[in-house]
């Protein structure tokens, strides 16, 4: 029951993800190759860097390609002229649209890296666990954003990365004593709640422009989601 869950959950956060991926591409002006190589990169990145960590080779993607077909069929569903222009007729539903995406696919992609964690490694301390959630997560995304030459939306953007790992610690910490479909859940809620909190009170880390750095530009947020 609960590898059918996982893969479930897992086919969702492939299509968020894909769908984060595609619009970066087609924000970026990329053709119809890029926009369907980005998005399948984004969704299923995470994933492969995952894999490799925990000694599963060849990674799932490869042995299973529903992923990326899934990614693929997406993204090419994402480039549709009408698609695009739903998206990106106002800023505003784009950025909104790219919160939700990122959200669920982080949300997803980190519960699934703990629960790999567990299954795979004869050595489930917590620091592999929290480290192999975390990179699950953010993994296609920062790909993502190194392919389009943009600085990573995990060390930039608000409450991204930290949400991830609170997300995974209460995964884990929730593990042995609800069951594990319990602790996936809670762990994945756990996260989209925080993002969608941080972004509407603009929740943030410290950041290095408030030392003054000459000649720095920082990045603007998303705007606050009312």
């Amino acid at each position: 029951m609960t590898d059918t869950i996982i893969f479930v959950m897992e086919l969702l956060g492939v299509a968020a993800f894909a769908v984060s991926g595609a619009l970066t591409a087609v924000a970026q002006k990329m053709d119809l190759f890029g926009v369907l190589m980005l998005g399948t990169v984004t969704a299923v990145g995470g994933g492969v860097i995952r894999d490799l960590i925990l000694g599963i080779t060849p990674p799932a993607t490869f042995r299973d390609p529903v992923y990326a077909f899934v990614a693929l069929g997406v993204s090419l569903v994402t480039f549709l002229p009408a698609v695009r222009r739903l998206f990106f007729k106002q800023k505003k539903v784009y950025d909104i649209t790219m919160l939700i995406m990122d959200t669920l696919g982080l949300a997803v992609f980190t519960v699934a890296g703990v629960q790999a964690a567990f299954y795979h490694s004869q050595a489930n301390n917590i620091f592999l666990l929290l480290f192999v959630g975390l990179v699950t997560g953010t993994g296609g995304g920062v790909l993502r954003d190194v392919m389009c030459a943009q600085r990573p939306y995990v060390f930039v953007k608000h409450f991204y990365a930290t949400a991830s790992l609170i997300g995974a610690g209460v995964c884990i910490a929730l593990w042995h004593f609800v069951g594990q479909t319990a602790a996936i859940v809670g762990g994945a809620a756990v996260i989209i709640v925080l993002r969608f909190l941080a972004a509407r009170f603009r929740w943030k880390l410290p950041r290095a422009r408030d030392a003054d750095v000459p000649g720095e530009h920082q990045p603007q947020d998303n705007p606050k989601i009312q």
